[in-house]
């Protein structure tokens, strides 16, 4: 056995030197240090030696087990330190080749500016969860249990009783029961509802809500906020106007129009009128008010909502929403 000893210390001491790279030396330990490696083969033979003989094998055994792992630590320590050759028909004189560099997603950069507009305007950013109660995303927007927008068709509800919200209207409830007036917020954020996916509709968008809520606003102010916005976003030529309409939280409503920013009133985007709706906006309804504990009248305020995922397509030219869920790099590179 002597002899196998010497034989397996001259082998495993030329195949580690013979190594010329690190990840070499991982199967080579494995080969003659491991479970079923060669040395342990030599371990498992130990019994069948004489007994006399089995202390001077054993301690044989053991020194080759620690020459072998000094000689593996002190191969890996050399080749960490030598360079590896460069590749047969590869010039290192080159000079090196750039990573292709991504780009911000275009309702990110959306985004960034409709934080810098109304951030001018004195309005900080307000965030809330998207899985929400009934309580938030219905109860205290004043919604009716016979609204439509509670059926399961128009939200996602959950196995637990919760929903993922339809819509950003909920934090603003949230910052009004934490905090009293003043308060001027935009709240953005994902919100879901269960539409057919097509050029212009999706489960999944995103929603920018205002809020401003103090002493003696009026209607007028919400209107001068509005149009500054718009034209800050889409150039100071674009026009507004307000329609009425309703929406249960708002008392009076309105829908937000801007002049088209494609023709001068005859293009398909905007149906050959010249107007397109932008957004939703009213007074807030005191029914919210009385929902959030406010003082019966002491307060006004006005709302307004509208589509971020509807902005950027408007303000790129871009005719689908799939195209910024869909990670096309060839449509990200554009912007």
């Amino acid at each position: 056995m002597e002899k196998e000893i010497e034989e397996l210390r001259g082998a495993a001491m030329a195949a580690i030197g013979s190594a010329r790279h690190r990840e070499d030396l991982g199967p080579l330990r494995i080969q003659w240090l491991g479970r079923q490696g060669r040395l342990s083969q030599l371990f498992k033979k130990l019994s069948e030696s004489p007994v006399q003989q089995r202390a001077t094998l054993g301690k044989a055994l053991n020194d080759l087990k620690a020459a072998i792992q000094s000689r593996l630590e002190e191969q890996e320590q050399k080749l960490a330190l030598t360079p590896r050759p460069a590749p047969v028909g590869f010039d290192v004189t080159l000079p090196g080749r750039r990573s292709p560099l991504g780009r911000r997603h275009p309702l990110s950069q959306t985004m960034e500016r409709i934080k810098t507009v109304f951030g001018t305007l004195g309005f900080e950013m307000a965030y809330g969860p998207e899985i929400e109660t009934a309580h938030y995303n219905f109860d205290a927007l004043n919604i009716p249990v016979d609204h439509p927008s509670r059926d399961a068709f128009d939200t996602f509800f959950l196995s637990d009783g919760r929903l993922l919200r339809s819509q950003t209207s909920t934090v603003q409830v949230r910052v009004m029961e934490k905090r009293i007036p003043p308060l001027r917020i935009v709240a953005p954020g994902r919100v879901y509802r269960p539409d057919r996916v097509d050029a212009t509709h999706h489960f999944m968008f995103h929603q920018v809500e205002g809020l401003v809520v103090d002493r003696r606003v009026t209607f007028a102010d919400m209107k001068y906020v509005l149009e500054v916005a718009l034209q800050a976003l889409f150039g100071r030529e674009r026009k507004m106007r307000l329609v009425p309409s309703f929406f249960p939280f708002t008392e009076p409503s309105a829908e937000v129009f801007m002049s088209c920013p494609f023709c001068e009133g005859g293009c398909a985007v905007c149906s050959r009128s010249g107007w397109l709706e932008i957004a939703g906006c009213g007074m807030v309804d005191p029914n919210v008010f009385r929902a959030v504990g406010y003082p019966e009248g002491e307060y006004t305020g006005f709302a307004f909502g509208f589509g971020l995922d509807r902005i950027a397509m408007l303000a790129y030219g871009i005719h689908d929403i799939r195209l910024f869920t869909e990670n096309d790099c060839g449509f990200l590179h554009q912007f």
